[in-house]
């Protein structure tokens, strides 16, 4: 009898060993998949636009001449239209881009936030994966891109009757921050800054995954989110997320009727992906980035709002 209590407690012991070692490890390897796999994959996505956004503009400062700059400068009046239209695709690159464009000067104030407020991340491949009706997707990647090219082409216009002068290019300003020895050449110069970007991206970005992973599971099935303001306040807060888990969360919450779609629509509006990590990295005026951070959330409450109350809807 006590060898067959004994034999009973040491396979009892072992199974629970065992299901405690295989709970970890698998909880282990789920870790490695969402914030290491998924913070290298994202990084890599920006490389390319990272490095030949900075090889334009090493090739602006020091092999352009003054007619094409002056040129830029004029196109500039067009910037919030283009800038729209590009960040309307779904890839982050492009307002990673528009943050470094925009410290060196290359593009205007409402340039950058038209670009960062059409910028969807991740919503439309998850919208299509889902089999939305493509013309509700897209009268919302309309509404989006309106609403950036409304708001840029204020900005501009606002800082022309300020009589704000508009500062001239400036890409000197990006390399004295990040040491990269220009005069070794535009190329080894755009390597130089890639690399230094991306490896911030990438811990960030992981650090970020690690606090979704741990702290925040299941922080959107609070109640919270059902009252009208409010979720589009607290929406619009989680979009500032840098990562994309934020557009996926938002977008197939609202896809399941959790959250209205303006509430979906105020956080991808304040959502630029990493476009908003790189400025406050490369942009050292803190005052200047945390008002285009208020922008954003402002312009995602309101027009969120103003979704719902259009109709605005993806069910």
């Amino acid at each position: 009898m006590r060898n067959a209590f004994m034999l009973h407690a040491e396979h009892s012991t072992h199974g629970s060993v065992a299901d405690f070692l295989s709970d970890k490890l698998g909880r282990f390897g789920e870790f490695l998949d969402e914030v290491v796999l998924h913070g290298i994959i994202d990084t890599l996505k920006l490389v390319l636009f990272l490095f030949f956004t900075y090889l334009l503009m090493e090739f602006i400062e020091h092999k352009a001449s003054e007619r094409i700059k002056q040129g830029m400068i004029r196109a500039g009046s067009l910037g919030p239209l283009i800038g729209a239209i590009f960040g309307a695709v779904p890839q982050c690159g492009f307002s990673a881009a528009a943050a470094n464009l925009y410290t060196g000067r290359v593009i205007t104030l409402g340039t950058l936030v038209a670009v960062f407020l059409s910028t969807s991340d991740e919503m439309l491949p998850i919208l299509v994966a889902g089999n939305m009706r493509i013309d509700k997707i897209l009268l919302i990647i309309l509404y989006k891109c309106a609403v950036g090219i409304a708001i840029g082409f204020g900005i501009d216009l606002l800082l022309k009757l300020l009589k704000v002068k508009k500062e001239e290019i400036n890409i000197d300003e990006i390399c004295d921050n990040d040491d990269c020895h220009c005069e070794r050449g535009i190329v080894r110069s755009a390597i130089h800054h890639t690399l230094s970007v991306s490896l911030f991206v990438l811990l960030v970005t992981m650090g970020v995954n690690a606090i979704v992973f741990f702290a925040l599971d299941g922080i959107f099935s609070s109640s919270v989110f059902a009252l009208p303001v409010v979720s589009h306040i607290l929406s619009a807060l989680i979009g500032l997320i840098p990562n994309c888990a934020s557009s996926v969360a938002l977008t197939r919450l609202a896809m399941a009727g959790v959250i209205s779609t303006g509430s979906m629509m105020s956080g991808l509006f304040a959502g630029a992906g990493v476009g908003l990590l790189i400025l406050f990295k490369m942009n050292k005026r803190v005052k200047e980035n945390l008002i285009i951070t208020a922008i954003l959330v402002g312009v995602g409450v309101i027009f969120g709002l103003l979704a719902d109350l259009i109709g605005l809807s993806l069910i």
